[in-house]
């Protein structure tokens, strides 16, 4: 059970410095970026658990990833970080 929790914030933490590179990127447009920013601050809420944090953070990322403005990098990135979160299991 802890190597698990410990498991599950180790993917937090690499979600986080992806969307940092999304958020970062002047490449992509704003409304993207802002979703990212949203999403850094729910797998932030130290006062949920980290399924329902990574949940959350997948629900604003997959509505946001079916935008036809963003670059293709960013596509590719954000579905990798949907996929990681998607991973993260209480």
């Amino acid at each position: 059970m802890v190597a698990q929790a410990y498991d599950n914030e180790a993917k937090i933490r690499h979600a986080l410095m992806m969307l940092m590179r999304i958020i970062n990127d002047p490449s992509i447009p704003r409304n993207i970026r802002r979703a990212a920013t949203e999403a850094v601050k729910v797998l932030n809420d130290r006062s949920l658990s980290p399924g329902v944090r990574a949940a959350n953070a997948v629900s604003i990322l997959d509505e946001v990833s079916q935008d036809p403005n963003m670059p293709i990098h960013a596509r590719t990135t954000m579905w990798a970080i949907i996929t990681l979160l998607e991973t993260v299991k209480d």
